[in-house]
């Protein structure tokens, strides 16, 4: 048996950048359920990960890959400490991440979202992952099935994740 070691690999023109340094994940099978009324984003309790950069001048690739409820519209968004990031600005206040949708039926549903984060750190950094609703009627629903409180096994339990990867620039 032989060890290979060594201290750069580069490409064909010698460039050694566009490496993954470090892979981190969050396997989330916990069930969160919310019902206050309010159309803010709240945190989803546990669904966070940290990691902390090699270099302040990495990337962090973010991979979030969602469990939820069907019967109601949600909108989602992932947050690097306290600051959202990948999000939209349509206008008149209204900004947000990715949407999981009404499908109209008691199905489950996935959502998920891709993000190349820049944070200019080598301290560590938090991410995690926020949610929104209308009202108490239009509740949020991680790795729940479509009918809440409902006792239908077919419809499964969800299960989520979030992988981080500090990319070499």
């Amino acid at each position: 048996m032989s060890t290979l070691r060594v201290d750069n690999i580069a490409n064909t023109a010698g460039v050694t950048n566009n490496r993954v340094l470090q892979v981190v994940s969050l396997n989330y099978t916990d069930t969160f359920y919310h019902t206050s009324s309010t159309n803010t984003y709240i945190d989803i309790t546990g669904f966070s990960q940290s990691i902390t950069p090699v270099s302040s001048s990495s990337k962090i690739l973010i991979l979030v890959n969602l469990g939820r409820a069907g019967t109601y519209s949600n909108g989602f968004r992932v947050v690097r400490d306290s600051t959202p990031i990948g999000i939209s600005d349509y206008g008149s206040g209204w900004t947000g991440g990715f949407i999981s949708g009404y499908d109209g039926t008691t199905h489950g549903m996935s959502a998920s979202t891709t993000i190349l984060d820049e944070p200019a750190t080598t301290s560590a950094i938090t991410y995690k992952l926020q949610g929104s609703y209308y009202s108490a009627s239009y509740p949020l629903a991680v790795n729940r099935g479509g009918v809440i409180g409902g006792s239908y096994p077919y419809q499964g339990a969800y299960y989520s994740s979030m992988t981080l990867m500090e990319i070499s620039a």
